[in-house]
């Protein structure tokens, strides 16, 4: 299935506004039952959406609904018609475990392919398999220009923050950029011009990816750090070698190879990072891509302990495997009962249904305690619906989520000098549970982690009003990319949805805001407290 809703502007487009509205409400109750596992039900109202608003991402959604509730010849037949609609997407379509009951069928196999040769053919238009040439050590210089004017393109007509491109003379960055991309001796190089170009739109979903084969130049040290009160701050050693010379938990960083930490971090890492906000390139900047580099150079690292006990220490650098090897993956779901009967848990991460999953598994737990504390800090986001099964466990009536919207572009109307107005999707909304629900008072954590998905949480569950959000402010970053293929096996991806609360308030580019602000302290992470969720705990006593 689509896991993203079907944007109402696609039915917009093909059916008119009232049309449109029809469908979406449609689309948005089959959502809502197959979210429920109500399969035949799901089926039925995506399919009627479709009546309103013939599209192939509807009747795909039909087709996933149909093979879910045991009706493999109706999905079938379905899934053909969402072809002949439009539908091409043959890599998700075939790995897509909603639709295994179709693989026997002798027409899958011919559908994949006609959706392949189809889909091969519009790449031609926007994503031609010319522009995205292999990795070499040091692309041409043809191919250098085309990706930068490809990227300066994508962004000009796709980029969701108009004003962001007006303010910034984009035409203007475009010209000034070419001179840099032709100096450039290296692929190496070339992505770190783009970057930097990229950074100026501010924007955490709008990104260059360099390909796989630079990973050497973009090599990570076993530590993780943080800013804390204005000071860099490690957080965890991952590396025996270090631990074992005296960096510890709250190590502080003053210099790297000579230089002043901080001076350090806004000219060797800053001007490469894109981000929403404050928060957003702090954490970037001093946490994610802190001491980022070539793995074959070691920097030199100044360390103070709390003791007051300072040395200098080469810190090496690994690369991405042995960097996710050593480091482990956070756990997508933790619980743990604290004193007082309270349930803490922590979602992690909504990058797939593990987290929701382990809650609603865990809900007997969760429903037995007096209070709840769900902590988001660690959250980088994912599918949004992930987090709204979670949220409609704690409330016996719907809820609103995000109201949306994008662009349109009118060649037409351009030439008309008429404006081009955004289309404005409405606030979505969700279901309660109907099986589970939690009445006890909730606290939820951010900090400036909390991101993209974990928001969309976050917006939903301010506007619920169901308790505090203590902490620090959320990110401020959330949307759609659209992902595009870059000369010398890069990505970049472009944000093309712009969110807000159900009212149309904007929160992207300030974060969720908490009703109670605390931030850790430098005095409490060395004696290993956690001072936010102490503080959550001391108001839910209230």
């Amino acid at each position: 299935m689509v896991r993203r809703i079907i944007a109402a502007a696609v039915f917009a487009a093909l059916s008119g506004t009232a049309l449109a509205q029809d469908a979406g409400g449609l689309e948005e109750r089959g959502r809502a039952a197959f979210a429920a596992q109500r399969y035949a039900e799901a089926a039925t109202l995506y399919l009627q959406a479709a009546q309103h608003a013939p599209n192939g991402g509807l009747l795909y959604n039909a087709a996933c609904a149909q093979a879910l509730a045991g009706d493999a010849q109706g999905a079938m037949g379905t899934l053909q018609k969402a072809f002949a609609a439009g539908w091409a997407n043959a890599q998700h379509t075939a790995r897509d475990d909603d639709l295994a009951p179709l693989r026997g069928d002798p027409r899958w196999q011919p559908l994949l392919a006609a959706m392949k040769e189809r889909e091969a053919r519009d790449a031609r238009l926007f994503d031609s398999p010319a522009l995205a040439t292999p990795y070499r050590a040091n692309i041409s210089e043809d191919e250098k220009l085309a990706g930068l004017s490809k990227f300066w393109s994508e962004v000009k007509y796709n980029f969701v923050y108009v004003d962001k491109l007006k303010e910034l003379d984009w035409d203007r960055l475009y010209l000034e950029t070419i001179p840099k991309v032709r100096a450039t001796t290296s692929t190496a190089e070339y992505y770190q011009v783009l970057m930097a170009l990229c950074a100026k739109l501010q924007d955490g979903h709008t990104n260059i990816y360099p390909g796989p084969e630079l990973g050497d130049a973009m090599a990570r040290p076993l530590l993780a750090t943080h800013l804390v009160e204005g000071r860099v701050l490690v957080r965890e050693v991952f590396d025996p070698a270090l631990a074992a010379a005296g960096v510890m938990p709250g190590s502080e960083i003053l210099e790297v190879d000579g230089e002043p930490v901080k001076a350090y971090a806004e000219r060797a890492i800053q001007p490469y990072v894109s981000a929403s906000t404050p928060q957003d390139l702090e954490r970037r900047v001093y946490g994610y891509q802190f001491l980022m580099g070539p793995r074959d150079k070691a920097p030199q690292v100044r360390f103070a302990n709390a003791d007051g006990r300072r040395f200098v220490l080469p810190v090496p650098r690994v690369d991405r495997d042995s960097h996710a090897r050593a480091t482990g993956s956070r756990a997508p779901f933790e619980l743990r009962k604290l004193p007082g009967n309270v349930t803490y848990v922590a979602l992690n991460s909504f990058g797939d249904s593990r987290a929701a999953d382990a809650f609603l598994a865990a809900f007997e737990q969760v429903a037995s305690s007096r209070a709840l504390v769900i902590d988001l800090r660690n959250n980088g986001g994912g599918n949004s619906n992930e987090g709204y099964r979670v949220l409609a466990t704690l409330t016996g009536e719907p809820f609103a989520t995000s109201k949306w919207s994008t662009r349109q572009y009118l060649p037409t109307y351009r030439a008309w000098k008429r404006p081009l107005p955004d289309f404005e999707g409405r606030a979505g909304s969700w279901q309660p549970d109907g099986k589970r629900h939690f009445r006890g008072p909730v606290a939820v954590l951010t900090s400036g982690g909390t991101y993209s998905a974990a928001e969309d949480f976050m917006v939903a569950y301010e506007n619920m009003r169901r308790g505090p959000i203590v902490g620090e402010p959320t990110g401020g970053s959330t949307g759609q990319p659209l992902m595009v293929s870059l000369p010398g096996g890069g990505m970049a991806r472009i944000c093309t949805k712009a969110d807000t609360h159900p009212d149309g308030r904007a929160w992207v580019g300030h974060g969720i805001q908490p009703t109670m602000r605390v931030a850790p302290t430098v005095a409490d992470l060395r004696r290993g407290r956690d001072t936010v969720l102490e503080a959550a705990l001391k108001t839910l006593k209230q």
